[in-house]
């Protein structure tokens, strides 16, 4: 199964309810778009269904739209379910002409009833479905009433093995001339067969979609040349006689046929149309020019109040057993690099970062709902007005918000989100910017410096330091636009979904999602990182010999030293104080020595500082039977030479 339909319709919302915790998020090949995958079971039957990108058509004109249509010809899922906002139902109906005309096997989830219910909307769903020759089921995705029985129907369409078979939608008298020529060329050829119907291709072929036109060109240059000479010629009438492209037109005909269908007694409104809903009400205070930005930064230095408070104890407790780890890997072990490697590299180094994923979770918990509540989008459509004055576009909110705009995120994914920006300046200048935000690699740095000199007011400067991140990333857009960048600003247009009250099962998800990620990193990359720098800091090592001699003659000197001299140096460790003219003597005398020491610890060849630090994987190349293992080990002890390191590598 695959789930499609337009962003805030509530497609993610449904595949959480069905899945839960059995889903996969990765990437869609080559570019950075979410790819989800769960598993479910209905009636003992094993389900898996992919959750698509949102998008609003199937014209490649944004990545989503490419990867929604790519799944859809490539993967043939056994069934589609097309999710419609209730509420909104005109406008979403839009992209289900489309799967019409692609001919998947549909079944439309009818989502939002309650909403539509309380806007005085009543949509009768069987004379809905007559209409379009689909399955129609009303569902609440929140609650989960209806969902059994969409999947229900979704399994008896794709048990049916039903033939994906284009619905007919005229377009004109002018455009369905054109189109009937059209579809004989490519049926004839068998132009582009594999993966579209020939009526599909047709159609992209009068909408001038880029991918499928560079699709056509590579397939046959011939055919390709000679649809798109027969669609110039249509286009060059329309331009000259309606003033319009095809493309216009086709997407005027499309809602024609939805108004034709909603107008035989499909809905019925109780309420005045124009009348100001709830949503509508919060936007006039909201998003107000003078009132919203105030809203905004209150609640965003409220998201970090409420972070840094609660946060707190867990953040404790995790301190606790990390040092508690540590202390029964100090008393069970006996001393030696294992024991060292493993409480100062693994336990202190991993630990210090995993001790903030409280921190980090209450900081994606606190997004998860302003993001699902539908408050980052009015952030996204405020932020448009002060972006343009730096030259940059409304669609550069979120990937400054994903690296790290409200801390927390990472800068990998906020630059390859820029790939959605339809300008190549404006795509540049936020890519370029977005490494300035406080991800979640820069939280753990800054809360340990907060902690340290503002504890009483850690809140109010972690909002400061996210100001400052904002700040900063903003002037560098207006340098480069103004220098190597310049250009005109593009247009910034967006869907400002209702407000609504997240499900508690999305929040988790959400913010678990994230968080695991956050503890993947800190499990590998930091885990090795961790070890490197306790190496660093413990080789290299002068021999056992050599460390005695340079203790030995610590101890002669300090024992040269009256008891009482001897003690003041020793309390001066603990407690700053002045010391007596022969405690600074003896103080000098040890310091040079200690330097002594390090100078003939650095004077070491490198390889022989590895000796102590490889011994340690030793056991692991005998246990695994490497050949190489006793001739590897050599050339760890042949410290001075270094032609046996390469004959083994090479080897």
């Amino acid at each position: 199964m695959a789930l499609a339909g337009n962003p805030n319709a509530g497609k993610t919302t449904l595949f959480n309810q069905l899945t839960g915790a059995r889903q996969h998020v990765g990437n869609y090949p080559g570019i950075t778009v979410d790819h989800k995958e769960g598993y479910f079971t209905h009636d003992n039957q094993e389900v898996a269904i992919t959750d698509l990108p949102g998008t609003y058509s199937l014209t490649a004109y944004s990545v989503e739209e490419v990867v929604t249509r790519d799944f859809l010809t490539g993967q043939k899922p056994d069934v589609v379910i097309n999710i419609v906002d209730a509420s909104n139902l005109e406008r979403n109906l839009y992209l289900t002409t489309q799967f019409l005309e692609m001919g998947v096997p549909l079944v439309i989830a009818l989502n939002m009833m309650d909403v539509a219910k309380d806007r005085g909307i009543e949509i009768r769903t069987k004379k809905l479905a007559d209409l379009l020759g689909v399955v129609v089921v009303p569902i609440i995705a929140r609650s989960g009433e209806g969902t059994d029985e969409l999947i229900r129907q979704a399994l008896l369409v794709a048990e049916s093995e039903k033939i994906w078979t284009p619905r007919d939608i005229s377009y004109g008298e002018d455009i369905d001339e054109v189109l009937m020529k059209l579809i004989d060329t490519i049926g004839t050829s068998s132009f582009l067969a594999k993966s579209y119907h020939a009526r599909f291709t047709a159609i992209k072929y009068l909408e001038h979609d880029d991918q499928m036109l560079t699709k056509g060109q590579k397939e046959n240059p011939i055919i390709a040349t000679q649809l798109e000479q027969t669609v110039g010629l249509i286009s060059d009438h329309l331009l000259k006689t309606m003033d319009v492209y095809p493309e216009a037109i086709i997407a005027d005909h499309r809602y024609g046929f939805i108004k034709s269908i909603i107008r035989q007694g499909v809905m019925t409104h109780k309420f005045d149309t124009d009348r100001l809903y709830t949503s509508d009400k919060i936007d006039k205070v909201l998003t107000n020019r003078l009132v919203g930005p105030v809203f905004m930064l209150a609640i965003l230095f409220g998201l970090y109040q409420f972070t840094f408070s609660w946060s707190e104890l867990p953040v404790a407790w995790m301190e606790t057993v990390f040092s508690w780890l540590g202390g029964v890997v100090d008393s069970t072990l006996p001393d030696g690099m294992l024991k060292s490697m493993i409480i100062s590299g693994v336990i202190d180094g991993v630990g210090g970062v995993l001790g903030f994923v409280p921190l980090i979770m209450f900081m994606f918990f606190g997004i998860a709902v302003l993001e699902d509540s539908g408050y980052l989008a009015r952030v996204a459509f405020m932020m448009d007005r002060v972006f343009r004055i730096f030259g940059l576009h409304g669609s550069s909110v979120m990937p400054f918000i994903v690296s790290g705009g409200i801390a927390g995120g990472c800068a990998v994914p906020g630059v390859m989100a820029t790939r959605t920006l339809r300008s190549p300046k404006e795509r540049m200048a936020t890519l370029l910017t977005v490494p300035f935000m406080n991800c979640g690699a820069k939280v753990p740095v800054l809360v340990l410096l907060i902690g340290a000199f503002f504890s009483d007011h850690k809140a109010l400067y972690m909002f400061l330091f996210t100001m400052l991140a904002w700040l900063v990333a903003l002037v560098a857009a207006k340098f480069l636009r103004m220098t190597v960048l310049r250009g005109e600003s593009t247009p910034f247009v967006m869907e400002l979904p209702p407000y609504r009250f997240p499900t508690f099962q999305g929040l988790m998800i959400h913010t678990w999602e994230r968080t695991w990620q956050y503890i993947k990193k800190a499990g590998t990359v930091i885990l090795g990182i961790s070890i490197l720098l306790w190496a660093l800091m413990t080789f290299p090592g002068l021999p056992e010999t050599e460390q005695e001699n340079f203790q030995t003659t610590r101890d002669q000197i300090t024992a040269s030293y009256p008891l009482p001299v001897q003690q003041e140096l020793d309390k001066n460790i603990t407690e700053a104080m002045d010391l007596s003219s022969e405690a600074i003597m003896l103080q000098s005398k040890l310091s040079q020595i200690y330097k002594d020491e390090s100078a003939a610890t650095l004077k070491i060849p490198l390889p022989e500082k590895l000796v102590p630090f490889l011994s340690l994987f030793r056991p692991m190349l005998d246990l695994t039977g490497n050949k190489y293992s006793d001739a590897w080990w050599l050339c760890c002890k042949r410290g001075n030479h270094l032609h046996p390191w390469h004959s083994v590598f090479d080897g």
